[in-house]
């Protein structure tokens, strides 16, 4: 490929007021690449956005693998033992033993569900990042002594209660003492030692942490736990781990990872994703023909010009690259400007949160972007693919002009 095929390509695309017609399908099919090439690329990063924020604030505030018993009983009363063997497993950096139950919570002004969530405050630093996001308080309040245990409420739930930081709520739990006239519920009062906010809607609208032995109180639960939570290295290793953990502790125990509790929303990102590719792709394919269109045009308006290049000696393979230029100028501009669009408009949405979402259905309050740079090189490598493909019928009807015959009468 040399500069003559070059100079001879642009030419026949410069805008020219005879050619009006060619020069405007041309930028109908440069928008149409540029288009299809930014609607990808904002759709791909709408997507990543959406899966690595609400993995990384979900993963954040709680753990990789929950390990459990089969047999719910009395909860797992050697805690203690079973989380030194957990620990040793290849992978597993940290463990925290819990004691989760659903509770109503009450305040002077209002009450609701919530879930009340038994911790060692150390264990949990080291698996949760959501007592490091506190709002108001302090951890320390948490453990303070005090005719009250503390109490950490989701910023959300504090709202919807109207409890502040340093009143009084009141814990009422179904399982509660065993009395000669049956079970009664627990009631218990529990001074608020501050408020979380972790950025996933759903903890911090219904969850509430408490140290372990107050929930085991008002629970009344010996010295026991219902589920030992483990932070690993690398969190798509969670599935092998979780089988080891299985077998390490035997048949009595199972596991569950953070991709088995959140499946529904993984696939529903990734069927998006996919579906998403292939509409947007359709765009593609439009501004294919477009190309098609275009260079037809051009090898109609041109016969003479190429039947001129022929007779002056320039081979059939120099007329066919000439075409080929033509569609990955087209390609090639499109794509550029599409890009350049795509990562643009993705990057300022991300930065001044363009679009607003109620957080109560989509978890996040606002749509985040996050374009990666493997997305942008397969889109430009398959906007560049389908341009060329476009070129090859033009070509094709371009090598088979017959020089003698259409300037038999020019």
């Amino acid at each position: 490929m040399n500069t003559f095929e070059l100079f001879v390509a642009f030419r026949y695309l410069r805008i020219r007021r005879k050619e009006a017609v060619i020069s405007v399908v041309t930028l109908v099919s440069v928008t149409g690449v540029a288009a299809g090439v930014a609607a990808l690329i904002i759709s791909l990063a709408i997507n990543n956005g959406f899966r690595n924020t609400l993995q990384r604030d979900l993963l954040g505030a709680t753990s990789h693998i929950n390990v459990m018993a089969k047999e719910p009983g009395q909860g797992i009363s050697d805690w203690r033992h079973l989380g030194d063997e957990l620990r040793k497993l290849p992978h597993v950096i940290a463990e925290a033993p819990v004691l989760y139950s659903p509770v109503y919570l009450s305040s002077p002004l209002n009450g609701t569900g919530a879930v009340l969530k038994g911790i060692d405050i150390k264990s949990e630093l080291s698996v949760s990042d959501a007592l490091k996001k506190l709002k108001s308080g302090s951890l320390s309040a948490l453990t303070a002594e005090g005719r009250y245990p503390g109490i950490l409420l989701g910023s959300k739930l504090a709202q919807d209660i109207g409890a502040s930081t340093g009143g009084l709520v009141q814990v009422i739990t179904a399982q509660g003492e065993m009395t000669p006239f049956g079970l009664r519920p627990g009631f218990k009062k529990f001074r608020v030692a501050g408020t979380f906010e972790s950025g996933f809607y759903d903890l911090d609208d219904k969850w509430a942490y408490a140290a372990l032995p107050a929930v085991q109180q008002i629970l009344s639960l010996p010295d026991v736990v219902n589920s030992l939570e483990l932070k690993l290295d690398d969190l798509y290793l969670a599935p092998e781990v979780g089988r080891a953990a299985e077998k390490l502790l035997g048949s009595q125990f199972s596991s569950t990872n953070w991709e088995e509790q959140n499946r529904q929303l993984l696939n529903a990102l990734k069927m998006e994703r996919l579906v998403t590719s292939v509409t947007i792709g359709l765009i593609e394919i439009v501004a294919a023909i477009n190309i098609l269109i275009t260079l037809t045009m051009i090898v109609m308006e041109k016969y003479r010009d190429i039947a001129v290049l022929m007779s002056m000696g320039a081979r059939k393979a120099q007329i066919r690259r000439i075409l080929l230029l033509q569609g990955l100028i087209i390609g090639a501009t499109g794509t550029g400007v599409g890009l350049i669009l795509g990562y643009g408009l993705s990057f300022l949405a991300n930065r001044y949160h363009w679009i607003p979402l109620d957080a109560s259905v989509y978890a996040l309050s606002w749509v985040p972007f996050e374009p990666r740079l493997m997305d942008g090189v397969w889109v430009a490598g398959a906007a560049l693919l389908v341009s060329t493909l476009a070129t090859l019928y033009p070509a094709r009807n371009a090598i088979r002009v017959a020089p003698a015959e259409v300037l038999r009468y020019e």
